[in-house]
Formats: C-alpha cells, structure tokens, sequence
C-alpha cells in the first residue's frame, strides 16, 4: 500500500532516483541525499505508515522485521565495530520532514549527544 504523494513511496517504487543499500518486498534502504554522518541510510517500510505513532499491534512483526534489517545494513556497511545510531523521528517538533516512517541508520564517526 502506499500513498501516491509520498516522496518516499515514490522513490521505494522507482519513480524516483536514489542510491540504493537494500531492497526486498517488505523493505527499501537508501542513501540519505543529505547526510548527516560520513553512512547515512534511510531504511523505509514498502507499506505507508505516515508516522510511528500510527504503527499498531497488527504492524509489530514489521517493525521487527525494519530492526534486523537494519541490523543487516550496519554489518554491511561497516558500521558496527565503532558504533553507530538509529533515528526515528515523529512529528514536526521531532524532526520528521518526511511523513512516511523510516530508520536513519547514521554512523562513520563520533556522534555527539544529545543530538538536537
């Protein structure tokens, strides 16, 4: 399912150009156009959840499934002998631009806290 003014959904089916880290049929995982990390990547579910505070019991095994995944990426990429975060923004005030939920994986240096 997805909703056809999404940018995110877009770009998950194709209709938009993005760099790609990952993709199965539950998931789409790319490169953030603007990082903030030498590793940024986006990882989004193919389904439309606009925020994560929409995610109900019947999304669990889906969320679960986002995390391992996630997990995956930051092997893959070399993320996870230093360190490395996950963001999931919610809401303006939480930072979320785009209203489609998603994990930033975010790693490459020294993160600093808090973040914000």
């Amino acid at each position: 399912m997805t909703d056809s003014d999404c940018i995110f959904c877009k770009i998950a089916g194709g209709e938009i150009p993005s760099d790609p880290v990952y993709s199965d049929e539950q998931f789409y995982a790319f490169r953030d156009i603007n990082p903030g990390a030498p590793t940024h990547v986006l990882i989004i579910p193919r389904k439309h959840i606009a925020h994560i505070t929409d995610a109900g019991p019947e999304h669990r095994d889906l969320l679960g499934d986002m995390l391992l995944r996630a997990n995956e990426i930051a092997v893959q990429e070399g993320l996870t002998e230093k360190g490395f975060r996950y963001v999931l923004n919610c809401g303006e005030w939480g930072g979320q631009s785009v209203f489609h939920i998603h994990l930033h994986i975010l790693g490459g240096r020294a993160l600093a806290w808090p973040p914000g």
